[in-house]
């Protein structure tokens, strides 16, 4: 069964069963209330009777059955029958109506139990004792309620028609209801249906409201972009680890063919030097590669407190003794920063990676063999700024700078960044910051990272 029946079927039975108690309630309150009425007019009856008998004593019998037809018709088919305190018969209306228990309620009444009331399939028995002028009397009327069921009876035809309609319209309500709320959901239902999940931005689009469906298809697609983050990142992956590693090992199977054929051993002993650094460096290239396949499957980011401008000098020392002649200056933009401002928690490893590339770059596309780092904060983040002078990056490539596989004309001739600036990004999203490029006036390129302190 659907959602849309469910609704339909749960909303309209708990509505129907809930009138439907309500109205027998009310049935049963007016059903009592009837009775009640009733049997007091008995008791005002037999009282008055008993009164007209004890006041006017030497009255004509014809009399009191001429009183009798006049009042016969005031409760219909009804039988009174008054008694002495011998519970001898002194009274009994004209009516034949049969009293077959009177004598067990006249056992039964008592001055300490003076009213009695009992039914008799639809009659009303009421039976009371009284005492009138130092005298005991008993009286017990049997009679029918025409007008109190005849009412009834109207209440309950109403009653019923009233929870025929009232059913009928809560059913096409509920309907009218579900297909309302329902049509979100079949919305959304038929676009999971044709969801191609192929690393495509595909979305959930709703009606732009703030309900429960639209907050999951909202964390339906934030789930699908992670998944297609994953899904990118995996179909690209082999190819960004053969791009990345295919020069550094075809730098080190040439230094190991030049080593092989070098015959001064201070010469050889230098080689061996620069290659163990290279490994290194392969070495560092690969583990970041890890680092990030691992946030990808899941798992959270190994985080370190880390003071970045200590990381970037030891990169700058690192730097130098490859390229001597290049020459990094830092400023900072703030007379007031310490050791708070200044420190951001991070992956180390993947963090000096992103760092070191940037730096590269830097070498690699400056025209002057000189770069400037800019260190900046605020109460709520650091920001770094990487300029050099060289050939900028057109305003139609900065669009496609952080995608896969994407080379700019500055680039041709020229190494790559290392990491690539796809895995830059990746890395400072990872620790919810970010990366962007901006050509200032002439050949100025600066890229700037932004970091949350906390």
């Amino acid at each position: 069964m659907d959602i849309k029946k469910k609704i339909v079927l749960y909303f309209s039975s708990g509505t129907i069963i809930l009138l439907a108690i309500a109205l027998v309630f009310i049935y049963t309150l007016f059903s009592r209330f009837r009775e009640e009425e009733f049997q007091q007019r008995q008791v005002e009856k037999i009282r008055t009777t008993l009164k007209f008998l004890t006041e006017i004593r030497n009255i004509d019998q014809d009399l009191i059955e001429g009183m009798d037809r006049i009042t016969i018709h005031d409760i219909y088919d009804e039988k009174l029958l008054i008694f002495d305190k011998s519970k001898k018969l002194v009274y009994s209306s004209i009516d034949d109506t049969p009293v077959a228990f009177s004598s067990d309620l006249l056992e039964a009444l008592s001055a300490d139990k003076p009213i009695i009331e009992q039914k008799d399939g639809l009659y009303d028995v009421t039976g009371i004792y009284l005492e009138k002028d130092d005298k005991a009397y008993y009286g017990i009327s049997k009679a029918y309620d025409i007008s109190g069921y005849s009412k009834l009876n109207y209440l309950r035809y109403v009653l019923s028609f009233t929870l025929a309609g009232i059913c009928l319209a809560v059913v096409l309500i509920a309907y009218y209801l579900s297909s309302k709320i329902t049509r979100s959901i079949e919305d959304v239902t038929r676009q999971i249906n044709d969801f191609a999940v192929d690393g495509t931005n595909n979305k959930l689009v709703t009606a732009g409201t703030s309900d429960e469906v639209s907050i999951l298809a909202q964390r339906f697609n934030e789930l699908m972009q992670r998944m297609n983050e994953a899904f990118a990142f995996q179909k690209h992956a082999v190819h960004h680890i053969s791009h990345e590693l295919k020069t550094p090992i075809a730098v080190l199977v040439s230094d190991i063919e030049r080593m092989e054929q070098e015959k001064d051993t201070e010469r050889l002993k230098q080689m061996i030097s620069v290659q163990k650094e290279n490994t290194k460096s392969l070495g560092e290239i690969i583990n970041s590669l890890l680092e990030i396949a691992k946030t990808e499957s899941g798992n959270a980011v190994t985080t370190t407190q880390v003071r970045v401008d200590e990381m970037i000098f030891d990169l700058i020392d690192s730097f130098r003794a490859l390229y001597p002649e290049f020459r990094f200056s830092i400023t900072y933009s703030d007379a007031q920063v310490n050791d708070d401002n200044l420190s951001v928690r991070v992956n180390d490893r993947l963090f000096r990676s992103a760092l070191s590339n940037l730096m590269q770059n830097c070498i690699n596309y400056s025209q002057d063999a000189k770069a400037g780092i800019s260190i900046a904060t605020t109460a709520e983040s650091l920001k770094l700024d990487f300029t050099n002078r060289g050939k900028v990056i057109s305003e139609y490539e900065q669009a496609f700078l952080f995608r896969h596989f994407f080379r700019g004309a500055n680039s041709r001739g020229k190494r790559g960044f290392g990491l690539g600036l796809v895995f830059i990004s990746k890395i400072l999203s990872l620790h919810k910051g970010t990366v962007t490029y901006a050509a200032g006036e002439g050949d100025l390129n600066t890229f700037s990272i932004s970091l949350p302190l906390s």
